[in-house]
């Protein structure tokens, strides 16, 4: 599967335009994440891409999540890697983690919600203007984007061997690079 291919299955798959730029935000990162730790970019990008490619069909039974988007994914050539790394994001199947690219898709996926949130507080709004100060700082608010899992972001360290600072500066750095297509 292309990009270009994955661009076209994600926008049928969902409507909602703020989970699309959610994936092209994941997307950044994980290959931002695959030049870091050399690692195939094409691999890694199309795991962020597909990661959540099932939620909109998924989203009133979280327990099916990532489950279904392994059997929307099989008749693709996709590397099993990419399948199983979207397979085990869902925290909710308690997976082993067992690849770097399973570890950093686990990990990216909150990352990038915390970013985009610690962007629309800035009165700019503009992700260009976050500092990886501005993300440490609202990373330790428990109460700011409560969705975004401090638990999981912080097994960095442990999963990838990135310290927080280094994973919000490749993190930040890769949606930065894509600000046009996130409209932030």
């Amino acid at each position: 599967m292309t990009r270009e291919e994955a661009i076209i299955f994600l926008q049928e798959k969902i409507q909602n335009k703020n989970l699309i730029k959610h994936s092209l935000a994941v997307e950044a990162i994980m290959k931002e994440l695959a030049e870091y730790f050399q690692a195939d970019q094409n691999q890694w990008s199309l795991a962020g891409l597909l990661h959540d490619i099932d939620y909109e069909l998924t989203k009133n039974d979280f327990s099916q999540h990532s489950l279904l988007a392994e059997k929307m994914l099989a008749d693709f050539n996709l590397d099993k890697e990419i399948i199983e790394a979207i397979k085990k994001h869902n925290s909710y199947h308690q997976l082993p983690l067992e690849t770097l690219m399973e570890k950093a898709l686990f990990v990216t996926d909150p990352v990038s919600g915390l970013i985009v949130a610690a962007t629309l507080v800035l009165p700019s709004k503009k992700i260009k203007d976050l500092t990886v100060e501005n993300i440490l700082n609202r990373f330790k608010e428990k109460s700011f984007a409560k969705g975004a899992s401090r638990e999981v972001i912080n097994l960095s360290e442990n999963l990838l061997g990135l310290k927080l600072e280094d994973l919000f500066t490749l993190s930040l750095k890769a949606m930065q690079k894509i600000d046009k297509d996130l409209e932030l």
